[in-house]
């Protein structure tokens, strides 16, 4: 299956009609998993620079939210909103690519990501 993203998460909320706080909303993590990829995006247009964008996903529901790759070079990123939850880049991926760079991207170092 694909995932889709907005360029704004304020036309992703109109769409679902969903406007209420983040702390009384169920979708919080794929609102900020839509917000990294977004602003990444940007940061990656404004410098003028082209990436091959993927979301990678087994049958059995293992996954990564974003992967880029540019001149050969492979960057595999996991987004987590909340610090309790668990992250890490699955091995899986990482035994079957060549990765240059894997992180797991948090409220604490995302600016390193979109600046």
């Amino acid at each position: 299956s694909r995932k889709i993203y907005f360029y704004d998460n304020g036309i992703r909320n109109a769409i679902i009609k969903n406007f209420r706080p983040l702390g009384l909303r169920e979708d919080t993590g794929a609102l900020w998993e839509n917000f990294m990829i977004s602003e990444r995006l940007k940061k990656q247009h404004y410098a003028g620079k082209w990436f091959n964008k993927w979301f990678w996903r087994t049958h059995a529901q293992q996954e990564i939210d974003y992967i880029e790759e540019c001149g050969g070079e492979m960057a595999a990123y996991e987004f987590k909103w909340n610090p309790r939850k668990k992250a890490r880049i699955s091995k899986s991926f990482l035994d079957k690519y060549k990765v240059s760079t894997s992180q797991v991207v948090t409220k604490e170092n995302f600016i390193d990501f979109v600046w």
